[in-house]
């Protein structure tokens, strides 16, 4: 009630200055306006200005199709076996599939060749593979990806002859021809040296596959939709469904489990979903992840959720290094001695130990979290071995994920 009076009376104090401000601005005629009008524009924007300010903010929200996928609405892959022509001597030069796809080829333009004798390095075999779009049509254009698979240094310069595109039910969807692009390039000298920038075995085609098949799907025929969350959260979840059932008015939303949410097709939008998936893909959400920790050994990358907690506990960390250092005492005898030269090994073996403090640490926050770890003064390298134990000790409140 006393949010409301403040709210009343700020307005109240607005109207006024507004008012004042337009009566005190006779620099333009508004012989067209009228008092009553300018008052009750006044009005209104002193109304629209409280009515923004007191509408709450959703902190860390994100719209519902980042967040979320349609069943039935997803990319079909496409792969197909075809050869690319044109190569500067970088094809294949000592695979059989290759000669013998060739070939084939020229035997079905009615010319006659030998396998056997075929030694073209202009020519690589390649693999292409394509995402087709769940409504995509027939003539449209998707983007193809080449791979080599026999012996062919580089694709640079080379052009994809006519391949047939097939889903996993062997029917052909579409097809792909065209001049390719390399991302990368190779030179060499006859002596073997040379020079390479990135991947010259992988090129693309930008829109070089044309669909000739479309994928079965009536998407407007649909009763009910499934909703994916791609965030495994209950919470999360249940959010998304009272946000749903609010925008849309009604009961039409229900959980089934932690990232599935059944949707029901309002009446309103049954027979034309278009605006329907329009109106509630850019309702903001609010994930709620689990507190995690993600480790990379390999390269020594550590990640901390925003919800991580570290109880109060004292961390010590130090290094041992031990080196040994082998060499070879040779003892030479004097000359005309009659004696043997003899070589014994001598190992040097040391030990060295890091001597460090105990360390208060504790996180509330994910800022004293870090700084709690970084006074430790330890490697990232030394932090994941850090991290494992406060997870064994049971001081760590979230999941230690390896990879």
């Amino acid at each position: 009630m006393q949010n409301n009076t403040q709210n009343l009376q700020s307005s109240h104090e607005l109207s006024s200055f507004v008012n004042s401000t337009f009566a005190c601005a006779n620099l333009v005629s508004v012989d067209f306006l009228t008092k009553r009008f300018v008052s009750a524009f006044a009005q209104v924007l002193v109304l629209s200005l409280v009515f923004v300010l007191s509408v709450p903010s959703i902190a860390d929200a994100v719209r519902l199709k980042d967040i979320s996928s349609i069943s039935g609405i997803r990319d079909n892959q496409l792969t197909g076996y075809g050869l690319v022509v044109g190569l500067g001597g970088t094809g294949d030069t000592r695979d059989a599939f290759t000669s013998s796809t060739l070939t084939n080829m020229l035997e079905r333009m009615g010319i006659s060749a030998d396998s056997a004798t075929i030694r073209a390095r202009n020519v690589a075999s390649v693999m292409v593979t394509a995402n087709l779009p769940a409504t995509a049509k027939a003539g449209s254009a998707v983007n193809v990806t080449i791979s080599s698979i026999g012996s062919a240094s580089s694709l640079q310069g080379g052009v994809l002859l006519q391949t047939a595109l097939s889903g996993i039910d062997g029917k052909v969807y579409a097809l792909a021809q065209g001049a390719i692009l390399v991302g990368g390039f190779s030179a060499g000298g006859a002596g073997g040296g040379g020079v390479k920038s990135n991947v010259t075995t992988v090129a693309s085609i930008p829109g070089g596959a044309t669909v000739e098949r479309e994928i079965p799907f009536t998407f407007n025929s649909q009763r009910e939709l499934d909703i994916n969350m791609h965030v495994h959260d209950f919470s999360t979840t249940q959010e998304t469904v009272e946000r749903l059932n609010t925008s849309l008015g009604g009961n039409f939303a229900n959980a089934l489990d932690a990232s599935t949410i059944k949707l029901q097709i309002p009446p309103a939008f049954q027979g034309n979903l278009v605006p329907l998936m329009a109106s509630i893909e850019n309702i903001e959400i609010s994930p709620q992840n689990a507190a995690k920790v993600v480790v990379d050994e390999k390269s020594g990358t550590i990640v901390i959720g925003k919800d991580v907690r570290l109880a109060r506990v004292a961390v010590a960390h130090g290094n041992l290094q031990v080196t040994i250092q082998e060499s070879t005492a040779v003892s030479q005898p004097n000359a005309f001695s009659q004696g043997t030269t003899v070589a014994s090994p001598v190992s040097d073996v040391t030990a060295r130990e890091e001597v460090r403090n105990l360390n208060l640490v504790e996180g509330a926050t994910l800022q004293e979290l870090v700084d709690g770890l970084n006074s430790v003064g330890a490697s990232p390298r030394d932090l994941i071995t850090i991290l494992r134990t406060l997870k064994a000790s049971g001081s760590l409140y979230a999941d230690l994920e390896v990879i």
